[in-house]
């Protein structure tokens, strides 16, 4: 494997974490690295809020975690970072879905049906 300055400075990796397909590992800053970081410990079966994370961060807010996965979270595990209430990712519900029920993440269903995850039994804090 090369080193980081192979890499244009990307300690994920290179393109492994997509960066480099979306304008380059070198523009993967601090904060990106650090939402990528949690994201990537949080375990399969659970979930973290896109504002659990700006929280366990102590900087930022539920829109930039979420700008961060939509640059360059194609290599993390993105269906564990959801919404406050546990509702799926608009246009990839089923694939979320798919990931949530081979992981076994706990999922509750409305009386419309509509599935959310239960974050009361599947958030990590952490």
């Amino acid at each position: 494997m090369s080193d980081a300055s192979d890499r244009g400075g990307c300690e994920r990796g290179g393109c492994e974490w997509g960066g480099c397909a979306r304008g380059g590992c070198a523009a993967l800053g601090d904060f990106a690295s650090r939402v990528l970081d949690v994201v990537d410990q949080v375990p399969a079966g659970r979930v973290m809020s896109y504002g659990d994370i700006a929280e366990y961060l102590g900087t930022g807010g539920p829109r930039q975690v979420g700008r961060v996965l939509a640059l360059w979270g194609d290599g993390a595990s993105w269906w564990r970072v959801v919404r406050a209430d546990g509702s799926l990712l608009p246009g990839h519900e089923q694939a979320a879905l798919a990931r949530y029920r081979s992981e076994r993440t706990p999922l509750r269903e409305s009386a419309r049906g509509a599935v959310r995850v239960d974050m009361r039994r599947a958030r990590w804090a952490g």
